[in-house]
C-alpha cells in the first residue's frame, strides 16, 4: 500500500512545480528527493506502478506510430549519428573527470557504459510535455517520438545482449500476430466504448508485455509493438485517449522513483551535476544534422528543444551494469540527478523553444535545405482557411466550399489524412497551423476567416497568438468543448462554437424539422 504522506508530498510539489511554469513531472521528480531525504520509502507498490505506466506508455507510443516515418532518413539516420557522436563526447567527458577526480575509479569499460546511457533522451518527459502543451499531432512531435523510439530499440538491444538474455526459438511464433491484427481491431469494436474497451485496451498492454517476456523479449518493447500492430485504426486513436488518464497516473510514480533513488556523495555530485548541464549540447548537435537530412529548421528547432534531456533507459542501463558487476551502485543515485537536472533544462527549452524561432527566425533559415525552400504549398486564392481537418473540420470545409468553391482551404499534418481528403477533390494542404512559415506564404490581405478546428486547446491558443503576431486582421472561430476555454478564446477575439453546449440547440432543431415535416404531412392528408 502506498503511503498517503507519498501522494500529499507528490501533489505538493507538483502543483509547486506548475506554478512556476515547469511541468507538474518536475515536482514529481522533487517529491522523490524530499521522500528520499525524509527517509520515506514507496515500496513495491509503487516501482509497480512505475514499470505499468511505462508500459502504459509505450504501449500508447505504438498505437500512434508509423513504420514509414522511423524508415525516413532524418529519422534513423539523425539517431543513429547522434548516438555516435554523444558516445564519443561523453568518453572525452568523462576521461578529464577520471584524470582530475582518480577517487570516481573511472576505467575504460566503466566509461563506456556511462557514455552510453547517456546517449538517450527521455521519451516518458518527451511525451508528457508534448501533451501539456498540446504538441503531439505535430511534426516535430512526430520526429522527436521517431528519434525516441528508435533509441528505444538500442536500448533494448543492449539490454538483452548485456543480461545475455536471447529469445527463445519460440519467439518467431510472434509473427501470428500479425494476421491477428484485423480479429483485434473487431473485437475492441465489439467492445463498445465504456469500461470493457479500456479493460481490454489494459488487458492488450499488459498482456502482450508478459507474452513477449514469456519468450525472451524484454517486455516494454512487447508493448510498443502491440500498439504499432494497431496503429492506423480509428479505434487505436480512441484506445489512447482512453488510457491516457491511467498512463499519467501511473507515470507519477515512475518519477518519483527516480528521485527516490536519492543523491550521490562526494565529487560524484559535481560531476553528475556538470553532466546534467551538459544536456544542452543535445539539441545544439540535434539541429544541423536535422536540418542536413531536410527537415525544416522551426520543426528541427522544436524537436531539438524537446530532446536536451538525459533518459530513464539511462537509469535502467546502470541498474544493469551494477548488477553485473561493471560499476557501483553510487552511479544510480548519480544518474538520478544527472536526469533530474536536464529535466529542469529541457523543459526551459521546449517552453521557450517557439519565441526563440520567431526570434532568431532569418538567421534560422539560412539552414533551411534546397529540398525543403522548393516545397512551399500552392495557397493562391484562399479566402477561409480550416485548421485541423477531423470529422469537424471537414464537415465545416464542405458546407462552405459548396459556396466558396476553391477559396475555401484546409489544413493539417497528417499525411495519411491529407491522402484521403484529396482523393474526395478536398483542397488541402500539410501544414503545422502554428508554423509562422505557413502564414507568410498566405496572402493575409485575402484571407477572411480563419476556423479553428484543432483538437487542444493549447494549439488553438498558440495559433491565435501567432496571427495576431502576424497581422491577421480577419474573422476567427473556434470549435471548443468547455466554457472556459472558450472565455480564453473569447479574450482574444475570437468567436466561439462550444462543441457540447451547442450541439444540443442543433438537436432540437433538426428534431424540429422533423416534427415540422409531420405536421405538414397531417395537413396534407386532413385536406
Amino acid at each position: 500500500m502506498i503511503d498517503p504522506i507519498i501522494i500529499v508530498i507528490a501533489l505538493i510539489c507538483g502543483l509547486l512545480a506548475r506554478s512556476v511554469g515547469l511541468p507538474a513531472l518536475i515536482g514529481y521528480l522533487a517529491a522523490g528527493f524530499v521522500l528520499h531525504e525524509a527517509n520515506i520509502e514507496g515500496g513495491s507498490t509503487l516501482r509497480h506502478l512505475a514499470d505499468l505506466g511505462v508500459t502504459l506508455l509505450l504501449f500508447t507510443i505504438g498505437l500512434k506510430l508509423q513504420l514509414p516515418d522511423l524508415l525516413k532518413t532524418r529519422i534513423w539516420a539523425t539517431t543513429v549519428i547522434h548516438m555516435a557522436i554523444m558516445q564519443c563526447l561523453f568518453l572525452v567527458i568523462l576521461w578529464v573527470a577520471g584524470q582530475i577526480a582518480p577517487g570516481l575509479g573511472l576505467n575504460i569499460s566503466t566509461m563506456l557504459v556511462i557514455a552510453f546511457a547517456l546517449t538517450f533522451s527521455s521519451t516518458v518527459f518527451v511525451i508528457q510535455v508534448m501533451q501539456e502543451r498540446g504538441e503531439m499531432a505535430s511534426h516535430h512531435a512526430n520526429i522527436a517520438i521517431g528519434i525516441l523510439v528508435i533509441q528505444d530499440l538500442a536500448a533494448v538491444i543492449f539490454l538483452a545482449a548485456s543480461t545475455g538474455k536471447v529469445p527463445e526459438p519460440f519467439a518467431v511464433a510472434l509473427l501470428l500476430l500479425i494476421p491477428l491484427r484485423r480479429y483485434m481491431l473487431r473485437l475492441l469494436t465489439y467492445a463498445g466504448h465504456g469500461e470493457l474497451f479500456t479493460l481490454f485496451g489494459l488487458a492488450l498492454a499488459l498482456g502482450g508485455a508478459q507474452l513477449f517476456e514469456s519468450v525472451g523479449i524484454k517486455g516494454d518493447l512487447g508493448a510498443l509493438l502491440i500498439g504499432a500492430l494497431l496503429a492506423g485504426d480509428q479505434k487505436s486513436k480512441e484506445l489512447s485517449r482512453n488510457l491516457l488518464q491511467f498512463k499519467d497516473l501511473f507515470l507519477v510514480g515512475f518519477f518519483l522513483t527516480i528521485g527516490l533513488g536519492g543523491w550521490p556523495g562526494g565529487e560524484l555530485v559535481i560531476l553528475a551535476l556538470l553532466i546534467g548541464l551538459l544536456a544542452i549540447l543535445k539539441p545544439l548537435l540535434y539541429f544541423p544534422l536535422l536540418t542536413l537530412f531536410h527537415t525544416p529548421p522551426r520543426t528541427a528547432i522544436l524537436a531539438s528543444g524537446s530532446l536536451a534531456n538525459f533518459s530513464e533507459f539511462g537509469l535502467i542501463v546502470i541498474a544493469v551494469a551494477v548488477q553485473a558487476g561493471w560499476l557501483e551502485d553510487v552511479w544510480g543515485a548519480a544518474m538520478s540527478l544527472v536526469i533530474a537536472v536536464s529535466f529542469i533544462i529541457s523543459s526551459q527549452m521546449s517552453r521557450s523553444s517557439h519565441e526563440f524561432y520567431w526570434r532568431y527566425r532569418d538567421r534560422l533559415r539560412g539552414f533551411e535545405s534546397t529540398l525543403v525552400r522548393d516545397t512551399k504549398p500552392n495557397t493562391e486564392g484562399i479566402r477561409v482557411l480550416v485548421l485541423g481537418m477531423g470529422n469537424i473540420g471537414t464537415g465545416a470545409y464542405d458546407l462552405l466550399a459548396e459556396h466558396h468553391g476553391g477559396e475555401v482551404a484546409g489544413i493539417d499534418v497528417n499525411e495519411r489524412k491529407l491522402a484521403n481528403h484529396r482523393r474526395e477533390h478536398r483542397r488541402v494542404i500539410a501544414a503545422d497551423a502554428s508554423d509562422p512559415e505557413l502564414w507568410h506564404w498566405i496572402n493575409l490581405a485575402e484571407l477572411e476567416l480563419v476556423m479553428l478546428a484543432l483538437t487542444n486547446h493549447q494549439e488553438n491558443l498558440l495559433v491565435v497568438e501567432l496571427l495576431n503576431r502576424v497581422g491577421y486582421q480577419g474573422k476567427l472561430a473556434a470549435v471548443v468543448r468547455f466554457s472556459e476555454e472558450g472565455e480564453d478564446l473569447e479574450a482574444h477575439g475570437v468567436s466561439v462554437f462550444n462543441l457540447y453546449a451547442q450541439a444540443g440547440a442543433g438537436f432540437a432543431e433538426h428534431a424540429s424539422s422533423l416534427v415540422d415535416g409531420l405536421s405538414a404531412g397531417y395537413s396534407a392528408t386532413d385536406k
